[in-house]
């Protein structure tokens, strides 16, 4: 049988990766990150600091960012044992407010977790564990007078698994972007926390046009692809609204001849669910479960602003399928031989 091109299979995308540069914290300030800068055309790479990214954007170009706002949702508890339980809150079944009563979750330990227990978090707060759905997760239901209020008080910044220490009084500040809007996310848009308020005004004062997405990242972001061909990969689904006034702005930027810079895969991901086959974005709210990966092309943004992520991971297939698979290859080679930082808390790279 012929040989499948390189990036067709998920085997394609395991790399070593010393455990020493998964950063376990954030840089001293935003934008002093560093910026690995990949130039497709040439093939070329360079090395900079976020701070310098202006340099590689124009005027009249687009800056795509997810407003999205992680909320509360790891809740630490006890089982009526007394041993500890965990709960953490993936989405609302019906709506987007956190102040719903029931939601989907997931819960540890599993087994012991069965259908009609409890979990205490605080003495006016219990979680009661309902049906177990497809893939683990359960409903839960939430036993309080005011649920958002309750998950505000009592919940903790849902760190990924990689990050090994619990959550701190930083974290609630660093691992949120500075454009943050609304709550919705169990997990950061990390390439936007590179961002400061200064290096935003800079860019629009440069003539760089700021467009706004929304689309809540769920836990199936950290998912790695479990089988041997990605297409027979079931991708998870996640919430996103595109406004019409964002469309309009990013019709004419393209119309103009400017450049769209998606900042992050689920900004990228959100403009690949809106785009048309003529290049044209269209309003619209919805869910998506789009799975951008080689051969598939990108439409939706000229340049991509993104995180080093996980082998096997959704994620990385879509930077093969924005820059080409054997180009990120090597920049993830460069990566580990320059010692870049990897993941949430990590470095930045800019595919241009």
């Amino acid at each position: 049988m012929p040989r499948r091109p390189d990036g067709t299979r998920t085997a394609d995308y395991d790399f070593p990766l010393p455990t020493d540069l998964i950063a376990q914290t954030p840089a001293a300030r935003r934008d002093e990150s560093r910026l690995m800068v990949i130039d497709r055309a040439s093939g070329t790479i360079t090395h900079r600091i976020f701070r310098d990214l202006p340099a590689s954007l124009s005027a009249g170009d687009a800056l795509v960012l997810n407003t999205t706002r992680v909320f509360r949702a790891r809740l630490l508890g006890t089982r009526a044992s007394g041993a500890p339980a965990e709960v953490l809150l993936l989405h609302p079944i019906e709506g987007h407010s956190l102040d719903a009563t029931t939601w989907e979750a997931m819960v540890q330990p599993g087994a012991k977790l069965k259908p009609g227990r409890v979990v205490t978090i605080a003495s006016d707060f219990s979680v009661e564990i309902g049906e177990v759905l497809e893939g683990g997760t359960r409903i839960v239901h939430l036993r309080t007078a005011h649920p958002a209020e309750a998950i505000a008080r009592h919940g903790h910044v849902p760190l990924p698994p990689y990050i090994e220490r619990a959550d701190g009084a930083t974290d609630v500040e660093r691992y949120q972007t500075v454009f943050a809007k609304q709550e919705g996310s169990v997990a950061a848009p990390t390439a936007g926390l590179h961002f400061t308020p200064a290096l935003l005004a800079t860019l629009e004062a440069q003539g760089v046009r700021r467009a706004e997405v929304l689309l809540h990242v769920g836990a199936g972001t950290f998912k790695p692809v479990e089988v041997d061909d990605p297409a027979q990969h079931t991708m998870h689904r996640e919430w996103y609204a595109f406004p019409e006034g964002t469309a309009n702005l990013l019709n004419a930027t393209r119309a103009a001849g400017g450049r769209i810079c998606a900042v992050g895969t689920t900004a990228l991901r959100t403009l690949e669910t809106v785009v048309g086959a003529d290049g044209r974005y269209e309003a619209s709210t919805g869910e998506t479960d789009i799975f951008i990966r080689p051969p598939t092309p990108v439409r939706g943004a000229d340049h991509l602003i993104t995180n080093f992520h996980l082998p096997r991971s959704t994620l990385l297939m879509l930077v093969a399928a924005m820059a080409g698979y054997d180009l990120i290859r090597h920049a993830y080679e460069v990566a580990v031989h320059e010692r870049y930082r990897f993941y949430s808390y990590g470095d930045a790279m800019l595919i241009r």
